[in-house]
């Protein structure tokens, strides 16, 4: 996940394609998997929480914790929403894409958004998705990645999501989805082509926002608790956590706080990564 604010260095595109292809050389398998083990989000088979916990498709998986009563719309509401989005330039394109509506409808999709543990818990939640989708976006100015399409997004070691050579992997939605890695399983898991139609996530607001919800509760909620820095590094650790890129960290928590302090809820400890 790459925001379009970030002049990307080859060196540390380099380890995200290295930590990539280290993960699928070392763990992928189809599924398939014996009666004792579970079929993880991505097809592979094994016992522990990477396997058995979020995103579990078939095996022994383990149970979700119950989600709690919280209306996230009753907290991300239309006053809310605008606060964020009014900030955009009234020629930006977001400004005629992205919608409060849009949003409530993937939710719809997503029942467990916002709605793991306490109601302070949700709001901090809720607060991090908007801090990092205000980021991503600027302010839901952009649709696309700036200069997207000039870029390599296609990690050929993904062969289970091989590239179509003509379409182009790079961030698009509210948090920028980008890879081939990421738009296929994402294609998969919300009904759409995302290797072949990586497009439709630029132009369909309501398929947007799912690629977004979709990667926040499979790579995301899992580490919320562990405070908002565990976030950054969830979306892009690899260009910006351990002194990596330390303005980025910063717009990300002051948008965080911005957000906890709307909300009313404290923002907790472990800010950064």
């Amino acid at each position: 996940m790459l925001t379009h604010t970030i002049s990307k260095s080859i060196f540390l595109v380099t380890i995200l394609l290295a930590l990539q292809a280290f993960y699928i050389t070392t763990k992928a398998q189809n599924c398939g998997c014996s009666s004792e083990l579970c079929c993880s989000q991505f097809g592979f088979c094994g016992n522990t929480s990477d396997y058995c916990g979020v995103g579990c498709q078939q095996g022994p998986c383990f149970a979700p914790p119950p989600a709690n009563g919280v209306s996230v719309a009753e907290i991300v509401t239309q006053d809310f929403f605008n606060g964020i989005i009014s900030q955009a330039e009234s020629s930006c394109a977001g400004n005629r894409f992205y919608s409060r509506g849009a949003f409530l409808e993937a939710l719809d999709s997503y029942s467990r958004f916002g709605r793991v543990g306490s109601t302070d818990d949700s709001r901090r939640e809720i607060a991090a998705f908007f801090a990092h989708v205000t980021h991503e976006t600027g302010h839901f100015c952009y649709i696309e990645e700036i200069d997207g399409a000039s870029k390599d997004y296609c990690d050929e070691n993904a062969t289970q999501y091989p590239c179509n050579p003509n379409k182009g992997y790079y961030g698009r939605g509210p948090i920028q989805l980008s890879w081939n890695f990421n738009y296929g399983p994402a294609g998969t898991a919300i009904g759409f082509d995302g290797l072949n139609a990586p497009e439709t996530v630029g132009t369909d607001p309501v398929i947007s926002f799912k690629t977004a919800l979709w990667y926040w509760t499979n790579r995301v909620q899992p580490v919320i608790s562990q405070g908002f820095g565990a976030t950054i590094r969830a979306i892009n650790g690899a260009l910006e956590c351990d002194g990596a890129n330390t303005a980025t960290v910063q717009a990300r928590v002051r948008y965080y706080t911005d957000y906890c302090r709307q909300l009313g809820v404290d923002p907790g400890n472990n800010l950064t990564c």
